[in-house]
């Protein structure tokens, strides 16, 4: 059953006080709040609403007392079936584009940006086209900053979009042709306020480019305020309707409604399943198989308006406040102020100090790394390049040793060669104690020139087996050149390039007598 509030009363009575209450400790201890707004929450800067006494449907009324014309008939589909009633909705809507450009949100706009600051906003849908909740900062639907480029069908990026357009943004136009779509600019609300909407430039640039080379021309749309009118398809339906689906997923844990009268249909079913899953909030069963004790912050469906809702919402909706919404929006925060402070504390940091205070800001010298952290390890105990063995440096008298456990074998530092004297292991030390000791028995007397052309020797000098077991003379030597003409590419075809010539060097060996 639905428990009607009234806000002008909430100082008076205490029972009103306390549920009030209730429901701001509900918005700051919320993580997942859905919003579902219509034209009241715009009505305080200058936008009339629909149904009210003062709102759209009496403006028409009041302007166009000849025509036979309702003033829910201004924003249907079948209008455009008739010229009287197609210049009057574009002379209409041309006044209203104007007086939304004038406007400035309020603090209702204010608060739903604040849930999304402090992110407790899981997602708002309005109602709306004027678009006021993209100038505090909430990308909505119809920007094109939520829609992916390409040569497809632009679609929604869900976590782009923070508030749902449910109706179409009117500071954009749509061709009725081709659907393409492109800022309102002064231009288009001139013709509109003439009755006549202007033609598609997309259309006109196609059409005159298929005469140039002698093609048919193509037809040519008009322009139209992008605005979603009753029983009229939305252009995004199938986006909305998969961001709606993912956030009933996620379970949002409370509801709130404002300024609507919730009299369109598809906007009902919407309510009525965010509802649902809000009212489970909180309930099931424990560990233990007791039953969940619902705390009365928790699960809320709260419906802020003038008009209180219709019966078939006693189930629906929790609490009913009856009032201004930027009234109640301005108590919830203070109440929400005062019961978690803490949820407002800003952390500051000090960025500079005056002389005359005793702190000086020092910042840290260290720089960061990117990618691989910094080594917290001593550079001086392990990981450290050899020093060259061959270098002799004194030791830093300023620098004392670090004591710090002997590290493994693996991990000990060696010398420049595994083979030192001193570092080696007892089988390699006597390894090279046997070799040194060998080096010193060789009779270096005995020792022969070593690669010689003997062949070559032999037949110049015309020796035998003498020349090579004796005794030569090596000053005596003569040096002998010659020379081997160039290979042509007539013998070796195979070889792309001339080979250079070559040169045979060989040495004569003369006998001592």
């Amino acid at each position: 059953m639905t428990i009607s509030l009234q806000l002008n009363t909430a100082s008076g009575e205490p029972s009103t006080r306390r549920t009030l209450s209730d429901i701001s400790l509900g918005v700051a201890r919320s993580k997942k709040i859905v919003l579902v707004t219509g034209a009241g929450i715009s009505c305080s800067c200058g936008i009339p609403d629909f149904r009210s006494s003062d709102g759209l449907y009496a403006l028409v009324k009041e302007r166009y007392p000849d025509v036979v014309l309702k003033g829910r008939d201004l924003f249907d589909a079948s209008l455009f079936r008739d010229p009287a009633s197609t210049s009057i909705f574009y002379t209409f809507i041309s006044q209203l584009k104007r007086s939304i450009d004038a406007a400035t949100p309020t603090p209702t706009h204010r608060f739903i940006q604040t849930l999304d600051a402090k992110h407790k906003l899981l997602r708002s849908y309005t109602q709306n086209i004027d678009g006021l909740e993209e100038r505090v900062g909430l990308c909505g639907s119809s920007s094109q900053q939520a829609k992916t480029t390409g040569k497809r069908k632009a679609k929604l990026k869900a976590k782009e979009v923070r508030n749902v357009q449910l109706h179409g943004d009117i500071h954009r136009v749509r061709c009725t042709f081709c659907s393409a779509e492109m800022p309102c600019t002064e231009e288009h609300l001139l013709a509109f306020e003439n009755g006549k909407p202007p033609n598609c430039p997309e259309c006109t640039s196609r059409s005159e480019a298929r005469v140039a080379r002698s093609a048919r021309a193509l037809k040519i749309g008009t322009l139209r305020p992008a605005i979603v009118l009753y029983d009229e398809p939305h252009p995004l339906g199938d986006d909305i309707g998969t961001i709606q689906t993912s956030d009933i997923a996620r379970k949002p844990d409370m509801l709130i409604i404002m300024g609507t009268s919730l009299k369109v249909h598809g906007l009902k079913k919407l309510v009525k399943d965010f509802a649902k899953v809000v009212h489970a909030t909180g309930t099931g069963t424990t560990p233990n198989g007791a039953p969940k004790v619902q705390k009365n912050w928790q699960g809320k469906v709260v419906f802020v308006n003038k008009t209180p809702p219709g019966s078939e919402w006693s189930d629906v909706i929790d609490y009913h406040v009856a009032g201004e919404t930027d009234e109640w929006v301005e108590k919830a925060l203070e109440d929400w102020k005062k019961l978690r402070p803490s949820d407002w504390e800003v952390q500051q940091t000090l960025d500079k100090t005056g002389e005359s205070s005793g702190f000086k800001v020092v910042k840290d010298a260290a720089a960061k790394t990117k990618g691989k952290a910094a080594s917290k390890r001593n550079p001086d105990v392990e990981n450290v390049p050899p020093e060259d063995p061959f270098i002799s440096q004194p030791a830093s008298p300023s620098k004392k040793p670090i004591s710090s456990a002997p590290s493994s074998p693996s991990k000990r530092r060696q010398s420049a060669s595994h083979y030192s004297d001193v570092e080696s292991s007892p089988r390699k030390r006597r390894d090279i104690v046997r070799i040194a000791n060998d080096m010193e028995k060789l009779d270096m007397s005995d020792m022969r020139l070593l690669f010689t052309d003997a062949t070559n020797a032999i037949k110049n000098t015309g020796g035998g087996d003498d020349l090579v077991m004796g005794k030569l003379d090596l000053s005596k030597a003569k040096v002998l050149e010659a020379s081997t003409p160039a290979v042509s590419k007539e013998d070796n075809p195979e070889s792309r390039s001339v080979a250079k010539s070559r040169r045979d060097v060989w040495v004569e060996i003369v006998q001592k007598a």
